[in-house]
């Protein structure tokens, strides 16, 4: 018998959920990739039920065979009931605004989205110069931020770039050297947030330039830029957040 869309999607989610048990610990990336998916399914409560029942039943099974695992196993439980219940949560009003340059609109929103991050900010910029946004991304990995940084080979060396102080200073950070430019200017901050736009980060896009950035927080289009994102980052060598 044919299973409606609904079981059918309740049983990807089954079968991912069980897969990030592999090692007995839930990574950022599994944790990200779940929540994305629930997102997009958007499955109804009987669904999410089947969800958490399955991993408690899941630990049960673990801790019984192996106590020792106990620990790791509810830091794993843990995560994964936190990116069910959020999947709960009443669907947030969308918001969007635009900003416009010369002048420091464009730098205002970005800077201050950049302080507003408290868990991820994943940056694929063209190229990256102006000091006051890159003292954001540094202020962001101090504070625990977890920020990844993707960014064009040849501006990289660009006078006044800004990419190897941030490499230096711990951000992890991957180089497209390939004949093509990685020309996007996007940021995805917290799974949650987009900016993106034609604005390039350096002071003659602020100062100069007709330029544009977004800030959205619609949750297909932060899917899919985190989706192009994680594309990029692996294929660049960039490796895996713990």
């Amino acid at each position: 018998m044919s299973r409606t869309p609904d079981s059918e999607t309740t049983a990807e989610l089954l079968e991912q959920l069980q897969r990030t048990l592999e090692d007995d610990a839930l990574s950022d990336d599994e944790k990200r990739s779940l929540a994305q998916a629930l997102r997009e399914a958007e499955p109804p409560e009987d669904a999410l039920r089947q969800l958490r029942n399955r991993a408690f039943t899941l630990v049960r099974e673990r801790v019984g065979a192996d106590p020792a695992a106990t620990l790791p196993l509810l830091r794993w439980l843990d995560g994964i009931t936190r990116c069910i219940d959020n999947a709960r949560l009443p669907a947030q009003a969308i918001q969007a605004h635009a900003a416009f340059s010369p002048g420091e609109q464009c730098l205002s929103l970005i800077r201050g989205q950049l302080r507003q991050a408290r868990r991820s900010a994943d940056l694929c910029v063209f190229t990256l110069s102006d000091d006051r946004i890159t003292a954001e991304v540094l202020a962001m990995h101090r504070r625990g931020v977890a920020v990844r940084l993707i960014t064009d080979g040849d501006k990289a060396f660009d006078a006044g770039s800004d990419v190897f102080a941030l490499r230096d200073a711990g951000v992890p950070v991957v180089l497209d050297t390939s004949a093509a430019h990685m020309h996007h200017k996007f940021a995805v901050l917290d799974q949650a947030w987009l900016l993106n736009g034609s604005y390039n980060w350096t002071r003659s896009a602020c100062e100069h330039n007709e330029e544009n950035v977004v800030l959205c927080n619609h949750p297909a289009l932060v899917a899919q830029f985190g989706a192009v994102f994680e594309r990029l980052w692996a294929a660049l060598g960039g490796r895996p957040r713990p």
